[in-house]
């Protein structure tokens, strides 16, 4: 009975009504069901290697992306810190600019708005805290040396990682990781020796933005790692982009006051309409590659997002030294070149894995 139930249902399913009994002895109304496989539309599926290809010319596009609005992002911000030396307020507009893009993003469901506990957001608040000090220190060295020299003061980030995931996570480097760091170090030493447009709190600032932007990504590893608390990384960014705006207004208007007005660029000769549509283009870029850097890290390991930004670094560096005809000399390139060679090793060596004692 249960076995006549089966057949009756696979009938019906193909259009045959299960009431239609067929059996031996009536030849004329025996009929024969089989199951045939049907071709599926050219449009239903993809193949592999189509699918392959048009995944890498995503990833392509994201990285060419990437490294195009940070070129760009450089190259406006110097600009507007060289007439305009005001960090704070420059980077409380960057922040503003992109609160404003996250919010558009949230009213139009571009992007899907997040239900954040009162719990998550007490987590948020130390990443927030180091997003905003790093990208303040990363200003203020801009503003005080050359793009070339800060980028290559920010190329000793993977010394700060291995140090404070060695001490908040526990995190311990291999030998590999540690000897990848030597020339690291000594390219930037070298670097600093012979750079032209070196001072002290040019230099410090970078390295100010190295630790706190390193302790960021420490804290965001610690958050993502508790699976109650964690969001998507676009989600995360947003909300600290957020918060960092808000934490920063009331330091920013205290210590430098509200400079950024139309009637005071007129005041002290500059162009308001250049200094604007500069200060809006650096904000834009800052927010986007910030943006896809967070798409490319869904889409590649954090190894190979590591390779990635020590390429975009040397076009950076590449890039600025062209367009304010920077001068650089010998040896202040090969120690630039030493430090990028390091980082490199230092990505290539986070792969190699150390085989566990046996007993």
């Amino acid at each position: 009975m249960e076995e006549e139930t089966k057949n009756s249902d696979k009938l019906e399913t193909i259009g045959v009504p299960s009431g239609w009994v067929l059996g031996p002895g009536r030849p004329s109304k025996q009929v024969s069901v089989r199951a045939i496989s049907v071709p599926e539309s050219p449009d239903a599926s993809e193949s592999p290697k189509s699918s392959s290809t048009r995944d890498t010319l995503v990833l392509g596009t994201l990285f060419g992306l990437w490294y195009l609005f940070n070129i760009f992002f450089n190259i406006y911000d110097k600009q507007v810190l060289e007439v305009f030396p005001r960090p704070l307020t420059i980077t409380l507009v960057q922040l503003a600019v992109g609160t404003l893009l996250v919010i558009f993003m949230w009213i139009f469901n571009l992007y899907k708005r997040p239900k954040i506990s009162s719990r998550q957001l007490a987590t948020i608040l130390p990443l927030a805290v180091m997003h905003t000090l790093g990208h303040l220190f990363t200003n203020m060295s801009l503003g005080k040396v050359s793009v070339s020299f800060t980028h290559t003061i920010k190329a000793t980030e993977p010394f700060f990682s291995v140090v404070l995931s060695a001490m908040f996570i526990g995190e311990f480097p291999t030998i590999w990781v540690v000897s990848s760091l030597l020339p690291i170090v000594g390219g930037v030493v070298l670097a600093s020796m012979t750079e032209a447009s070196f001072n002290w709190a040019g230099f410090w600032s970078a390295m100010a933005s190295n630790l706190t932007n390193q302790s960021r990504n420490v804290l965001s590893k610690k958050f993502m790692a508790n699976k109650e608390d964690s969001l998507d990384n676009i989600t995360l960014f947003s909300l600290i982009t957020i918060m960092s705006f808000i934490l920063l207004a009331p330091a920013a208007i205290f210590i430098e006051g509200v400079k950024f007005t139309p009637s005071f660029l007129q005041s002290t000769g500059l162009n308001v309409r250049e200094i604007y549509i500069r200060s809006l283009h650096a904000a834009l870029c800052f927010h986007a590659y910030q943006q896809i850097a967070y798409m490319i890290l869904q889409r590649v390991s954090p190894v190979t997002h590591s390779v990635g930004n020590c390429v975009k670094r040397v076009v950076v560096i590449v890039s600025s030294v062209l367009f304010f005809r920077t001068p650089v000399s010998l040896i202040n390139t090969l120690g630039t070149g030493i430090a990028l060679a390091g980082v490199f090793l230092y990505s290539r060596a986070k792969r190699i894995k150390l085989k566990p004692k046996t007993a």
